[in-house]
């Protein structure tokens, strides 16, 4: 049977319609979003409802990391760990601020904002991808009960991290600054995993998937990050896993 011109047309506009919504559905990843916050401080709840709809743009990759440095005040936030203070602390000395502080958003590894401030986090997002996406590409899938991840080829040496996520946290919080309110927390890391070194070339690491199902978290991100003097750097690459 032949069809008509008008008929071939619509039918490639239909696909090209529908090649582009796949594409735009799965992009790679343009940034990451590091948002340090504590349960007892009362400047956070903006960039906690900030990071619901970061969450909503396909190519960010949006974690929420509580620490306890403010526990004294109060209330002991029952999300935090030490690992992600001395991660916050770590991207401190790095580019030698003299001090850490709630709300803090890392984007990319490198830059510094406040992340209850929506203009200063657009800004730094567009300061950090000024190159283009994240240049080294990673893919993870699930097998025989292991988490695959495939780091691709590019330029450097680099850490590639598993983090367990919780994608939604709501914390009834009964003492300190935020006596009485109840906050939503949006992906929260549960655990910090080294995966192993890249060095430029294609590798690939397995992780069991009972090891990532820790401390009530439902997925994961992965994250090939430098690192210099102990101290984290520029990410160069990160996935999602299912649900996010």
């Amino acid at each position: 049977m032949r069809y008509p011109l008008r008929t071939w047309t619509g039918l490639l506009s239909a696909l090209s319609t529908l090649v582009v919504g796949q594409a735009a559905a799965s992009p790679e990843p343009r940034a990451v979003l590091e948002l340090f916050v504590s349960q007892s401080c009362s400047a956070c709840r903006p960039a906690d409802e900030l990071m619901m709809e970061w969450q909503r743009d396909p190519s960010l990759v949006v974690l929420t990391l509580p620490v306890n440095y403010w526990d004294y005040l109060g209330w002991k936030d029952t999300l935090a760990d030490t690992l992600f203070t001395l991660r916050q602390k770590g991207y401190a000395k790095a580019r030698k601020a003299g001090q850490i502080y709630t709300p803090e958003m890392i984007v990319n590894g490198v830059v510094s904002c406040i992340g209850s401030a929506r203009d200063q986090v657009i800004r730094s997002i567009d300061q950090a991808t000024a190159g283009g996406s994240l240049p080294v590409t990673i893919q993870v899938k699930e097998e025989n009960g292991l988490v695959i991840v495939d780091v691709g080829e590019g330029d450097g040496e680099a850490e590639a991290w598993l983090l367990p996520v919780r994608r939604h946290s709501q914390v009834a919080i009964h003492r300190g600054e935020n006596a009485g309110r109840t906050e939503t927390y949006t992906n929260v890391v549960r655990g910090l995993y080294p995966l192993g070194r890249w060095s430029g070339s294609h590798i690939r690491f397995e992780m069991p998937l009972e090891a990532v199902e820790t401390q009530g978290a439902d997925t994961y991100v992965v994250l090939l990050q430098k690192a210099w003097d102990g101290k984290p750097g520029r990410i160069l690459g990160a996935a999602k896993g299912p649900g996010l």
